[in-house]
C-alpha cells in the first residue's frame, strides 16, 4: 500500500530543513490557551501531533502533559532535546487513550488537514472528543484560509548550510487543498505537503458535530478577532 505524504516528509530531511523551532511563538499560543480556558481547572493535556515537542515544552510548564505523533523521527529528537512530556507514537485517527482521559486536547500550527477525505478530518475531531472529559476544551490553530490563498508565493528557493531549496505552492484545481513541493536541488529528493483548505466555518461545523460547543475564536496568537486577513485561526471548543 502506498504511504501518505505525511508518512514520509516528517523524517530526517524535515528536520535538517527546518532544524530551529520559534520557542517563543510556542509560548504565544500556549499563554493564549492558558487564559482562554481560565478558570477552568486542568489536569492532563494531549498535545496532538506534537511533533519534536515545542507546544508541549510550553504545555509542560503549567500542566500535565503526553504529545502524540506519528513521526517516530520527530519523537526521537522531542526525547533527544530533553522533553519532560510523555511520549506516544500513534495515529490520529485511532487515539489510544481511554474516554474522557484529558482535560484539554490541543492541535496546534495546522497539524491538521493532512487526509484526502473529509470524512477522516471529522473523524478526528470525533476522537479528540471521545478522549476529552465533560467541561474539557479542545483548542484547534489551524491555517486562515483566505489569507493564505491572498498571500501565497507560488516560488521561492533559499540556502540552508549547503543545500538550495526550491519550494513551489499551488491551490489544487479543486480548491480544496494547498500544496507545496520542497525539492533539494541536485540531489533529486523532492518532498510533498498538501493541506485540505477549511474555512473557519468548516472547522467550526466539524466541532459541533463531534460535541464541542465553539467559545471563542482568534485571528493570531494575541487573541486579536478573527477576520479575513487574520494570519491563523485558533478555535476554542467546549466539550457538551
Amino acid at each position: 500500500m502506498k504511504s501518505e505524504w505525511f508518512e514520509r516528509w516528517f523524517g530526517e530531511e524535515y528536520i535538517a530543513l527546518y532544524p530551529h523551532r520559534n520557542a517563543a511563538e510556542a509560548e504565544s499560543v500556549v499563554s493564549l490557551i492558558e487564559h482562554a480556558i481560565a478558570p477552568a481547572k486542568v489536569g492532563r493535556v494531549l498535545d496532538l501531533a506534537c511533533g519534536a515537542g515545542r507546544h508541549s515544552r510550553a504545555l509542560c510548564r503549567r500542566w500535565w502533559t503526553i504529545g502524540l505523533d506519528l513521526s517516530e523521527v520527530l519523537l526521537r529528537l522531542a526525547k533527544r532535546e530533553g522533553l519532560t512530556a510523555a511520549l506516544v507514537r500513534g495515529d490520529m485517527r485511532v487515539l489510544p487513550f481511554r474516554d474522557r482521559s484529558f482535560d484539554l486536547v490541543v492541535n496546534l500550527f495546522t497539524s491538521f488537514g493532512y487526509f484526502a477525505d473529509d470524512e477522516s478530518h471529522l473523524h478526528v475531531v470525533r476522537e479528540v472528543s471521545r478522549v476529552t472529559m465533560s467541561g474539557g476544551s479542545f483548542v484547534l490553530d489551524f491555517l486562515n484560509t483566505s489569507q493564505l490563498k491572498n498571500a501565497l508565493v507560488p516560488y521561492d528557493e533559499r540556502r540552508i548550510g549547503n543545500q538550495i531549496v526550491e519550494q513551489r505552492r499551488e491551490i489544487s484545481e479543486d480548491g480544496r487543498f494547498v500544496i507545496k513541493r520542497i525539492c533539494l536541488r541536485g540531489t533529486g529528493q523532492e518532498f510533498t505537503e498538501r493541506v485540505r483548505l477549511f474555512d473557519p466555518g468548516d472547522l467550526k461545523a466539524m466541532m459541533i458535530a463531534a460535541g464541542f460547543r465553539v467559545t471563542a475564536a482568534f485571528g493570531n496568537y494575541d487573541g486579536e478577532p478573527l477576520t479575513r486577513t487574520s494570519p491563523r485561526v485558533v478555535l476554542f471548543g467546549n466539550k457538551e
